[in-house]
């Protein structure tokens, strides 16, 4: 199971409060985010058994309650600095943030199938960001209850093309198979799908010191 990335939720907010006042001081439109209803998200149709053997072994599809989706508290934001030493606003190259969420499901032969649909943003920050970006996002089925239970987890790695002057980025994605076992009963009422930037995927190995060379031997002495 993959575990998400726990910035502090202040700093965050101190970063989207910074960059949101340097771009009004710099006259920089934001752009407002539009509402989009989940039938928009998923234009295409369902997938279908591949062959006619397939569809008569498959079992009908079951009527359930398709589990909600939530943004991971403290994942909800994912920002990047010039230097992560130092992490003032004005350091900032961009942040991206989750806005929206959607989803879909569907039930064959006991197996659920989810698309889950997220739509966010990208805001360049005063240290500027490169024409392309990506945005490592976490999406964990979990079980809740005294003992909360992870179901499965999947992550994405979403590329963001930043054209030159555009402060404000959309972006969409939707992942189609987020699939697990239908459980009994109502439990599936209990489960959740979590979403969120996984900062700690994206973390580049420490660079392995080369060992120092070992000297050459002294030639030997001519005799």
């Amino acid at each position: 199971m993959g575990t998400f990335g726990t910035g502090s939720c202040r700093s965050a907010l101190a970063v989207v409060a910074a960059a949101v006042a340097l771009a009004a001081c710099s006259s920089i439109p934001t752009p407002s985010m539009p509402s989009l209803p989940s039938s928009s998200w998923f234009s295409s149709s369902r997938p279908e058994p591949a062959t006619a053997a397939d569809a008569s072994a498959a079992v009908p599809e079951a009527k359930i309650e398709c589990p909600s989706v939530s943004v991971r508290r403290g994942a909800s934001t994912y920002t990047i600095y010039t230097n992560p030493a130092d992490q003032s606003a004005l350091n900032v190259r961009y942040q991206a943030t989750v806005v929206d969420t959607a989803r879909e499901c569907h039930v064959v032969n006991r197996i659920v199938t989810m698309r889950v649909g997220v739509q966010g943003r990208v805001i360049v920050g005063p240290a500027g960001a490169p024409p392309q970006v990506e945005v490592p996002l976490r999406l964990a089925v979990v079980m809740e209850g005294i003992e909360p239970k992870p179901i499965t987890t999947k992550l994405v790695r979403i590329p963001v093309t930043v054209p030159p002057g555009d402060m404000n980025v959309l972006f969409t994605h939707v992942e189609e198979q987020v699939s697990f076992p239908q459980p009994p009963g109502d439990q599936i009422d209990s489960y959740i799908v979590y979403v969120g930037f996984d900062a700690l995927a994206v973390r580049e190995p420490p660079v392995k010191k080369k060992p120092a060379p070992k000297p050459k031997p002294k030639p030997k002495p001519a005799t």
